[in-house]
């Protein structure tokens, strides 16, 4: 039994997979823009873990993985450092019982951020930070 193929056919078949490959390969790359994880956190209390920044309808948000281990230090808070090296303390990282903000929203104020910092207000002193490959704005 034979077919008789029509070439418009075929074309316009190709045409449609071509930009539905370049429709998902745009998708994933703008996902991807969306999201970044830093590398993991080295310090004095804080080695391991990472952060992830993301962008959730036009607010930064970034999270702790769930291999993070919150430091036994009095007061740890979130502290992020934005390229020009401005420092801004942000959330404690433990709240009350056993519950800990793993994930908080970056104050608009804060142009971008090069790297995340966990800060323990009562010592004044770093205990780790994980920085980005580039500053996430």
């Amino acid at each position: 039994m034979l077919h008789s193929f029509n070439s418009k056919g075929i074309k316009s078949a190709v045409v449609s997979v071509m930009m539905l490959i370049v429709l998902v390969t745009g998708a994933a790359a703008s996902f991807a823009a969306d999201q970044m994880t830093s590398q993991p956190f080295t310090g004095a209390k804080v080695n391991g873990g990472t952060v992830t920044l993301t962008k959730d309808g036009g607010k930064t948000v970034l999270t702790l993985s769930d291999d993070f281990v919150v430091p036994g230090t009095p007061d740890p808070h979130w502290q992020v450092v934005d390229s020009k090296g401005n420092v801004y303390l942000l959330e404690r990282l433990p709240i009350k019982g056993d519950k800990v903000n793993t994930s908080i929203t970056v104050p608009s104020y804060v142009p971008d951020v090069a790297k995340v910092q966990i800060w323990c207000a009562f010592a004044e002193t770093l205990l780790g930070e994980a920085p980005f490959a580039s500053p996430a704005n």
